[in-house]
C-alpha cells in the first residue's frame, strides 16, 4: 500500500532516498549526469511539444486559441494542477513515496525506490499527462470552443516532458523482464536473479 511522505525542500541529489545496496547486476540508465543538463533537455522538449500542440489548436479553433482569457486561465489551471499531477504519480506506487519541492526553481516531484516493471513504470509516468493533459486537449479538439481546456491540455502535456523522457529511456534501454527503480538522482534497471555482481 502506498505510503506518502512530504520530504520538504529539495537540496540536491544527496537529499533523495537511496536504495542500498543496489540489486545485483543493476545498470544505471544512460541519461544526463546533472539536473542542469536534464532541465535543459526537458525544457527544450517541452517547448517543442507545446509549439506543435498549440499549432494544431490554432488550426482547429482558429483565432479563439489566441485569446487572452484562454492563455490566462489555461496557465492558472496548469499551476493549480502541479500538486495533483504529483499525487497521481504517487498513487501508482505501492510503497514509500516522497514529495520534494524547490518552488524557486519551479520543481515539484515525487520519488520512490521500489521495483517497477516496464508497464508499471510507464503507467506511473504517463497517467498524470493523460488525465490532466491529453483528455482536456482532446476535448477541445472535439469541441473547438473549449479553448481554455485546449491551452491547458497543451501546457500540461508540455510540462510532462520529463516524464516522456523517462519513458523513452525505459522503453529503449530496459531488456525484456527487467525491473526499474530510482536511487538518489539516477534510475536503474536490473534482471531479477542476475548474478553479474553489484551495479555501480
Amino acid at each position: 500500500m502506498m505510503r506518502f511522505h512530504y520530504a520538504g525542500t529539495y537540496d540536491g541529489p544527496d537529499s533523495l532516498p537511496r536504495r542500498e545496496p543496489l540489486p545485483a547486476g543493476a545498470v544505471a540508465f544512460r541519461e544526463p549526469e546533472s539536473a542542469g543538463a536534464m532541465g535543459l533537455i526537458g525544457n527544450g522538449l517541452a517547448l517543442a511539444i507545446f509549439a506543435v500542440l498549440y499549432g494544431l489548436l490554432v488550426m482547429r479553433c482558429g483565432m479563439a486559441a489566441f485569446g487572452y482569457e484562454a492563455f490566462l486561465y489555461g496557465s492558472l489551471l496548469t499551476l493549480l494542477t502541479m500538486v495533483p499531477h504529483e499525487f497521481i504519480h504517487a498513487l501508482c506506487f505501492r510503497g514509500d513515496v516522497y514529495m520534494y519541492q524547490a518552488l524557486s526553481k519551479g520543481l515539484l516531484f515525487v520519488v520512490g525506490t521500489e521495483d517497477m516493471t516496464l508497464a508499471h513504470f510507464c503507467l506511473m509516468s504517463l497517467l498524470p499527462a493523460t488525465v490532466l493533459g491529453l483528455i482536456p486537449y482532446l476535448a477541445c479538439m472535439i469541441v473547438p470552443n473549449l479553448t481554455t481546456l485546449g491551452v491547458f491540455g497543451a501546457m500540461a502535456l508540455a510540462s510532462a516532458a520529463g516524464d516522456f523522457l523517462n519513458v523513452f529511456n525505459a522503453v529503449t534501454q530496459m531488456p525484456r523482464g527487467a525491473l526499474t527503480f530510482l536511487s538518489g538522482f539516477h534510475s536503474y534497471w536490473y534482471l531479477p536473479g542476475s548474478d553479474e555482481g553489484r551495479g555501480a
